[in-house]
């Protein structure tokens, strides 16, 4: 199976000039509202996602957001970015999230949770930090697609599910069946498509932290967290949280914090559902 995951790597599409430019947007920490709409408006089916994540429960702003330019307003620029340049990418890889029992829908859905959960808990920690790591936690699922693709061609899907039902570790199941973890394999994505470092390296190492440089290694602990708490099968469950607040506590981050931030994110999809 590594072959095949090998050969689906080098066969990937190149990076569409539109996420080239959102990218580089994003790498000016530019704050013009104007010119970014201009970016997103070039893709109708990106800013339909937008408007569709923002009226989602994970929000529950008292209006429908029917505007793209509300829709930045409340979000803010990195937010919207990270949710243009994720769902861009799910849908130019043209796979499907099948051997996972998932959709894209559950994929856009996880992904702007782990970067509202950024958004809530980090920001708690430090802004800047928060900034950096939104759209890290946006794309660090993106190694999914590659996964599933593979384990229904080699016609292992349902074994591959089994697996993940009986041993809730979505993780393990997956370095068990393909030889690497899809934190590696997302990031071998974003290397071939020259991504910034910034986003490669936690990412990488978010399974390897003894492993992990010093200067990336809180990021790679925080989306170690994140993973457990957005996996696609079981996002927010309570086995979930409490794994998450192990890490939480190994990591020594500040206990009342996360738990807070969770609560808060928990109510409100709870509230809107």
């Amino acid at each position: 199976m590594k072959q095949q995951l090998i050969k689906e790597l080098n066969n990937l599409p190149e990076l569409p000039t539109y996420i080239i430019e959102l990218n580089e947007f994003k790498n000016e920490d530019s704050m013009d509202t104007q010119r970014l709409m201009k970016i997103l408006q070039k893709d109708p089916l990106i800013v339909a996602n937008i408007l569709k994540i923002s009226n989602s429960s994970m929000f529950g702003f008292r209006s429908k957001v029917d505007t793209l330019s509300r829709a930045i307003n409340l979000l803010g620029t990195k937010f919207i970015i990270s949710i243009a340049i994720g769902s861009s990418i799910a849908h130019n890889l043209k796979a499907n999230l099948v051997a996972y029992a998932a959709t894209i829908e559950d994929f856009l859905f996880i992904s702007s949770l782990a970067s509202n959960i950024i958004n809530t808990w980090v920001e708690e920690i430090d802004t800047n930090l928060k900034e950096e790591l939104l759209l890290p936690a946006f794309l660090q699922e993106v190694g999914k697609f590659i996964i599933s693709t593979v384990i229904q061609e080699e016609r292992k899907t349902e074994e591959f599910l089994k697996e993940i039902e009986e041993s809730k570790d979505i993780s393990l199941v997956e370095e068990s069946f393909t030889g690497y973890s899809c934190a590696r394999i997302t990031a071998n994505i974003f290397k071939k498509w020259n991504l910034n470092h910034n986003i490669i390296f936690p990412i990488a190492f978010t399974l390897d932290i003894n492993n992990c440089p010093p200067s990336f290694k809180q990021k790679a602990q925080i989306l170690q967290i994140i993973k457990i708490l957005c996996d696609i099968r079981y996002p927010l469950s309570d086995e979930n949280v409490e794994k998450a607040l192990n890490k939480v506590v190994l990591y020594n981050f500040d206990v009342d914090k996360f738990l807070n931030s969770i609560e808060s994110i928990k109510s409100t999809i709870f509230k809107n559902s």
